[in-house]
């Protein structure tokens, strides 16, 4: 392998000698990197600067991996918990209790965010109690004569015929 690398793990570019600055190559384990930025919340400017490239250059090569923005710390956490389940499945005694606090976690966040939908519906309407003989009519009073009606606009307040 003649590939070098600086202190972080980032392959060392060649500079000298060479016309021009070279082409940015897309590397899987950069779309990890940035991946990783977006679980923990990154904003695209910070991950830029973590990677070591511009945030043009982000948004470039890495289109697709910024459109699962919503989703990265979702798809983290489900890694997580499929890592730590297979742990316990071979008897891993810590994996166990971790997999437990995890889960615990969890069962508050899923209750926090049921009260919170609870909190955030609208109150159920209260049905309308039906109208009485007087109220029925004074209601047909005051929608007679509209669109539509054979009266026309006479029944209409202040409606004064020609003569």
């Amino acid at each position: 392998m003649d590939a070098k690398f600086d202190l972080f793990g980032n392959p060392v570019r060649p500079g000298r000698g060479e016309r021009g600055r070279p082409r940015f190559e897309a590397t899987p384990e950069i779309a990890n990197k940035i991946r990783l930025g977006l679980a923990l919340g990154w904003s695209n400017d910070r991950i830029a600067n973590g990677v070591g490239i511009s945030a043009a250059t982000l948004k470039r090569y890495f289109r697709a991996e910024l459109k699962t923005r919503d989703l990265a710390r979702d798809q983290l956490d489900l890694r997580r918990f499929e890592l730590l389940m297979g742990e316990a499945n071979k008897g891993n005694v810590g994996a166990i209790k971790e997999l437990g606090k995890m889960l615990e976690r969890n069962d508050q966040m899923v209750a926090g965010r049921k009260f919170q939908d609870a909190q955030d519906a609208p109150p159920a309407e209260k049905p309308e109690k039906p109208l009485g003989k007087k109220e029925a009519a004074q209601k047909a009073a005051e929608t007679a004569g509209g669109e539509g009606s054979l009266w026309g606009s006479d029944l209409t307040p202040g409606y004064r015929r020609p003569n």
